[in-house]
């Protein structure tokens, strides 16, 4: 792993640790470094992710879980949430603490300038206030954000901490 890798995961992994120490799963497990680096911290973390080589890799460690079928108390989403077309059924499914980061704009003009625009990959395009509309909408409220990612070298990346309405 790089070392922008290495610093991105401890930087969300210190993130979480923050808000919360218990069970999640973290969607979209990349190369697994995640996982790993709460293993370590003996955290349970479980997985899930579309890519063959991830599944696999999740399964011969007894680690995948499908969390449309299945509910966890938090959810990771690293550079995930713009890739799901109905992120909604998904979120059902998070009970308590939702963690993310992803490219955040300030406009329309923004969005077709940046190199996060890639309209075969992203289904969505949000700025702050929108991404907290839109998971208000699914119950949660915003905690805690943190543009850690931007300052390690990631341009236009918002990193937040969600959790869910009446928790």
């Amino acid at each position: 792993m790089t070392p922008l890798g290495q610093a991105l995961t401890r930087a969300r992994c210190d993130f979480v640790e923050r808000h919360f120490r218990g069970t999640l799963i973290d969607i979209g497990v990349g190369c697994g470094a995640f996982i790993e680096l709460r293993k370590r911290l003996q955290r349970t973390t479980y997985g899930y992710d579309v890519n063959p080589v991830a599944v696999k890799s999740l399964k011969d460690a007894m680690l995948w879980v499908d969390p449309f079928a299945v509910p966890f108390q938090a959810m990771t989403m690293w550079d995930v949430l713009e890739h799901i077309a109905d992120f909604r059924s998904l979120l059902a499914n998070c009970r308590e603490w939702l963690f993310l980061s992803l490219p955040i704009f300030r406009d329309a003009e923004h969005v077709l300038e940046s190199k996060h625009y890639r309209p075969t990959e992203h289904c969505w395009y949000f700025s702050r206030e929108g991404l907290v509309f839109a998971l208000s909408a699914c119950g949660f409220s915003l905690i805690s954000e943190s543009n850690i990612e931007t300052e390690l070298g990631r341009e236009d990346i918002g990193t937040f901490a969600f959790r869910r309405d009446g928790e």
